[in-house]
């Protein structure tokens, strides 16, 4: 049985060369070395790595760059811009490069937010016509993703998080399960998958290497 850890976060220390735009919550540095070390310290085969919009925003490279050194331990997924006019165009590309299996997209302030937005919609739907599952960021938003996947039926929609709210820092919510029904909820909806954030492998599992889909 294969181990794989299905989110990380490859990034580089902050240089000028590959600079950051903002701020992410963990080690100064998350390099491919540093992934591997890592993995193999608790027994983890291979992992997805979803590249950080905190820090790279569109920019996949640094994942990519994982990906070409340790093909056999990593594949990527891309946060992609709803907002882009070319993003048909954007996820077309993406579905055509090595080492992609999947695109994100996100509910957040700053990015469009609205169930209803065509253009949302549009990416959902350019991702789940190229075969590429969306990692949906929509914690504290469930209601909203609920409509999301409920307009778009014909692609694989991974809700990160749980769908719900998890602090980086202190305090705690007083609620942390309170949007725990609406994400049972998404158990009618044949094309929802959930991803939680606590991957363990199994002791006394024999381990073998897994097997990637051909991309």
């Amino acid at each position: 049985m294969a181990v794989i850890d299905v989110q990380v976060h490859a990034y580089e220390r902050n240089h000028p060369g590959r600079p950051w735009v903002g701020h992410l919550h963990g080690p100064q540095s998350a390099s491919g070395e540093e992934m591997v070390a890592a993995m193999d310290a608790v027994g983890v085969d291979a992992a997805i790595i979803v590249s950080t919009f905190n820090l790279y925003r569109y920019d996949p490279s640094y994942a990519l760059e994982v990906y070409a050194k340790y093909p056999e331990r990593f594949r990527v997924v891309k946060p992609i811009d709803p907002a882009n006019p070319g993003v048909e165009d954007v996820v077309g590309d993406w579905a055509k490069t090595k080492g992609a299996v999947g695109v994100r997209l996100m509910l957040r302030d700053e990015q469009i937010s609205d169930p209803t937005d065509m253009r949302l919609n549009r990416a959902f739907a350019a991702a789940g016509r190229h075969g590429l599952p969306v990692n949906f960021l929509c914690w504290g938003r469930l209601d909203a993703g609920t409509e999301v996947v409920r307009r778009n039926p014909d692609t694989v929609i991974v809700i990160d998080h749980l769908g719900l709210l998890q602090p980086n820092q202190p305090p705690a919510l007083a609620e942390p399960w309170a949007d725990l029904p609406k994400l049972l909820a998404l158990a009618a909806y044949a094309n929802v998958r959930v991803r939680s954030d606590r991957h363990a492998p199994q002791p006394g599992v024999r381990r073998r290497r897994p097997t990637w889909l051909a991309r």
